[in-house]
């Protein structure tokens, strides 16, 4: 398709989450990732097997392709609704189809598929090289059990983006009074976080890198995503993870 009829296509879905450059010229008007440097992804991927977990509109299985990586299975359960869309405006996997095609991306190559972490197991896809977390942590109900979900099937490298409660705290005064380097996680059983119902947990930096550790990651790395956050959308931490065998 041209540009005219791609942007045209892009133009009908109400929300787009992530902002992905297509050809032509034309890039989806969504506003993540904030930073795609901070993330630190390998700039190769070839060969790698890669997970990526809550997917969304796709930007980093896109991104995974570019760089490289042999396969990428995209899975999400479309249970964010960032606090404000409606489950009409949430259209699944739409999105992703029509970027996949658009980027002219083999499907069994780049699969999608509904899921939820929960369900992840090494008989259903397989292993993986590399894992993708973005985003997702803080809206998991058991975050400890999906993050041993995905050690089983991960055999490499983990990487975590999430909220983090170092420089903010719903219920110490907001921004600036996080907790620092504590161990600890707090529990949002409403919408305490973000007027999102769907928030349930932020760890600080240092549990959430514990979390990832006692997993079976043995080598872990974590930062912020800037040091002095000036709103909550900044409040965001990101570990790396490594299996030495």
């Amino acid at each position: 398709m041209d540009s005219q009829e791609l942007e045209r296509r892009i133009a009908v879905f109400p929300y787009w989450y992530h902002r992905i450059e297509l050809p032509g010229g034309v890039t989806t008007p969504g506003w993540a990732p904030i930073s795609a440097e901070a993330y630190r992804i390998p700039d190769d991927l070839s060969g790698k097997r890669v997970l990526d977990i809550g997917a969304w509109d796709g930007y980093w299985s896109f991104e995974a392709i570019k760089r490289g990586a042999a396969q990428v299975i995209a899975i999400d359960d479309f249970s964010d609704f960032v606090g404000q869309i409606t489950e009409e405006d949430r259209k699944a996997w739409q999105t992703f189809d029509l970027c996949r095609d658009a980027l002219g991306l083999d499907h069994e190559r780049c699969q999608r598929h509904e899921m939820t972490v929960y369900d992840l197991k090494p008989e259903t896809f397989g292993t993986f090289d590399v894992v993708f977390c973005f985003g997702v942590l803080y809206h998991l109900r058991w975050p400890m059990y999906a993050i041993d979900k995905m050690a089983d099937v991960c055999t490499g490298d983990i990487f975590m983006e999430s909220a983090v409660a170092d420089d903010f705290s719903a219920y110490r005064g907001g921004l600036g009074k996080g907790y620092g380097t504590d161990m600890v996680a707090e529990f949002y059983p409403n919408d305490e976080y973000g007027q999102n119902e769907t928030n349930w947990w932020a760890p600080t930096l240092r549990c959430m890198g514990c979390m990832v550790k006692a997993a079976g990651f043995e080598t872990v790395r974590g930062w912020k995503l800037t040091d002095s956050p000036q709103r909550i959308s900044q409040c965001r931490g990101f570990i790396w993870g490594t299996k030495s065998g």
